[in-house]
């Protein structure tokens, strides 16, 4: 037995995990009752989603009191990147909406959830986000809360003694050893994730929105395989596929499944490190463009909010769409903040053109039918992209400084 787990543990984590999305299609087809498989999934994010918290809090903290002045960070390029990427997913998105427009079979099924009333509440609440109670933070994964706090207290350890210092690394390293662990249970959790996918949701009802699921999709994978490698050459003058294609492979695929940036926060970690890339810099990057890097829920609010413009035949110029293209951008970094996420920005999106707040609700409803797919692709695009320009930004940095760029597939 232990010989057996030794030979599965060499065997790559990405086939691991094909393996574990072909078991889990095969159950799913073959026993579909077995409903126990499923709690492997919810067990796998959940700990997942546990773990993520606490390893951003001390590894921020300890990245922050142990840097040393004079030592610069990315982070000013990796913003820029995030906020270039999700700029160009909204424009694209609207783009192909116009070229290729959708009209929707309005339905029912968001009942309940209330959007937010305009840009000001999404920027509001991602501001209070900002100043809230260290432990609530911690309690309810916002991230943007668990950073501020991290921030603040690794500057306030920058002048403690060494030895407090080397209390918080040997944390941080505890923390990501149980990191470790968790991922190497990726196969599992992601079998019981396909699983409970296929049986409960099923793919019969995406049929009716086909053409939308489509476009979605399609949008995103333009994105991810043609406008990202774009920004990536622009800044490293190199071939920028080896490390597209490796981010997607190694985050894409866990975050296709988990359906989660929060939860993938670990592997885009354990990435990172892999890649040699700076942990002052990916230890801040990482867990930030998990809340504002958002360039799938901006395709999605712009392909939705065109789609109802398109069905109720409002005549839109390309000019007002592409100012949907801007507003998508701002609220998509604004959705972590908003419960429901970028589905629940859409009401926002689309009282721009006047349409009723009844009629965006309903639209809200046919987004959690296609969720299956769109969310999965949307966290897929934007949890790797984090890695991607967190790698590109230091890559760049490389070249500007004369040294040998080294893109690692």
């Amino acid at each position: 037995m232990k010989n057996l787990l030794v030979k599965w543990n060499q065997i790559s984590l990405v086939k691991r995990i094909i393996i574990g999305i072909i078991v889990g299609l095969i159950l799913a087809i073959t026993v579909p009752n077995a409903t126990g498989v499923s709690i492997f999934g919810s067990l796998f994010v959940g700990a997942l989603k546990a773990v993520a918290p606490v390893l951003v809090l001390f590894l921020v903290m300890h990245a922050i009191s142990a840097h040393k002045s004079g030592t610069k960070t990315n982070m000013k390029t990796i913003l820029v990147l995030y906020g270039i990427g999700t700029l160009l997913a909204g424009v694209v998105a609207v783009a192909v909406s116009f070229m290729f427009p959708v009209t929707l079979t309005l339905t029912t099924g968001a009942e309940g959830l209330t959007p937010p009333e305009g840009i000001v509440e999404v920027l509001e609440t991602l501001l209070f986000n900002l100043v809230a109670n260290p432990v609530n933070a911690l309690l309810n994964a916002n991230y943007l809360g668990i950073l501020m706090w991290a921030v603040i207290l690794g500057l306030a350890l920058k002048n403690a003694n060494q030895n407090t210092k080397d209390v918080l690394g040997s944390f941080s390293d505890a923390i990501t050893k149980v990191v470790q662990w968790v991922i190497n249970l990726a196969p599992i959790g992601i079998m019981g994730l396909v699983f409970d996918a296929i049986v409960t949701t099923g793919f019969s009802a995406l049929l009716v929105y086909g053409k939308l699921v489509l476009i979605l999709v399609g949008c995103m994978f333009f994105i991810a395989l043609v406008v990202n490698p774009l920004i990536v050459y622009v800044y490293i003058r190199r071939n920028p596929y080896p490390i597209v294609f490796k981010v997607l492979k190694e985050s894409g695929i866990t975050a296709f499944f988990t359906r989660s940036s929060a939860a993938n926060i670990p592997v885009n970690m354990k990435l990172c490190e892999e890649l040699g890339l700076d942990e002052d810099t990916y230890a801040v990057s990482i867990p930030l463009g998990a809340t504002i890097n958002m360039a799938g829920a901006a395709v999605t609010i712009s392909v939705l909010t065109l789609a109802t413009v398109h069905t109720l035949g409002i005549e839109v110029d390309f000019g007002t769409a592409l100012l949907l293209s801007v507003v998508a951008a701002v609220s998509a970094a604004g959705a972590s903040g908003v419960a429901g996420g970028s589905l629940l920005l859409i009401p926002l999106a689309c009282s721009l053109f006047g349409v009723p707040n009844d009629i965006a609700m309903q639209v809200v409803g046919v987004g959690f039918i296609i969720g299956v797919v769109q969310d999965s692709c949307e966290t897929a695009l934007n949890s790797s992209s984090d890695v991607l320009f967190t790698a590109t930004a230091e890559y760049a940095k490389d070249r500007k400084e004369g040294k040998v760029v080294t893109v690692k597939s």
